[in-house]
């Protein structure tokens, strides 16, 4: 009777703990595919994973802050569902590489082809996104998800600090601190090129004087043995000419 009730207990414990866990785990979210910086550029990932057992999830539809714009929204296709960008003029100016940005993406609508998101499975939906704000920890991205069987549910709930978190949390975005080469890839890796080649060049101009110091230390290195060879010879022969006579003396007497 105890191992029973023990494992009754167990199995209601373990179903609560579930129930109270599962939607943690199945909320709509986003992350980004490396880092997300201040001021630069990302790819991040919306994670839909669907919720009911008798239902696919054939639509998202995804809104992006409008308090921080982002100048530059491109969607990666998807095998087996349509992207829809929507766009519209941002409310303050904004400048992009020098130019000046008229219209801004406000929305991103996925509808699939096919059966969509089916039962007990998740879809990833990649976006490249930026510049990102530099005055922002945070971008908040309110999301609709709809199934095949017309129910809806608005992921719409901002979380917020030091609350507990709602039924339907908005997916966000954290940023991270900005990078030194975050304002512009292509204008760092400029700067980089030229400062390598001006290392490049002062490089070789250091290698070039120390090949030519080396240069002059062997000419003279090579001239002084030169004149120690001649001298060294001639003693040589001065020797040779003088124990010649010698011996020729000898002989004679």
């Amino acid at each position: 009777m105890k191992a029973s009730r023990i494992a009754a207990v167990g199995a209601v414990s373990g179903i609560a703990v579930l129930a109270l866990s599962a939607p943690a785990f199945a909320h709509v979210g986003v992350q980004p595919e490396g880092a997300a910086a201040k001021g630069g550029y990302a790819v991040v990932d919306f994670k839909v994973p669907n919720e009911r057992d008798n239902a696919s999830t054939t639509k998202l539809e995804v809104n992006f802050p409008t308090d921080h714009p982002l100048a530059s929204v491109m969607p990666q296709p998807v095998p087996g569902w349509k992207a829809e960008v929507t766009k519209a003029k941002p409310a303050k100016p904004l400048e992009s590489h020098g130019k000046q940005i008229t219209e801004v993406v406000t929305k991103v609508t996925w509808t699939a082809d096919g059966k969509g998101v089916e039962p007990g499975y998740f879809q990833k939906f990649p976006v490249s996104i930026g510049a990102l704000p530099e005055d922002a920890d945070q971008l908040v991205f309110k999301a609709i998800q709809t199934y095949s069987n017309k129910e809806v549910v608005r992921w719409i709930e901002v979380p917020q600090e030091g609350q507990e978190e709602p039924d339907t949390p908005a997916p966000v975005l954290k940023l991270s601190a900005a990078e030194d080469d975050a304002h512009g890839a292509s204008g760092s890796s400029d700067a980089k090129a030229e400062d390598t080649g001006a290392d490049a060049q002062n490089t070789a101009a250091d290698a070039s004087s120390s090949d030519s110091g080396s240069g002059d230390g062997s000419d003279t290195t090579a001239r002084v043995l030169g004149i120690v060879g001649i001298v060294v010879g001639a003693a040589g022969v001065a020797y040779g000419v003088l124990a010649g006579r010698r011996r020729n003396s000898g002989a004679a007497a």
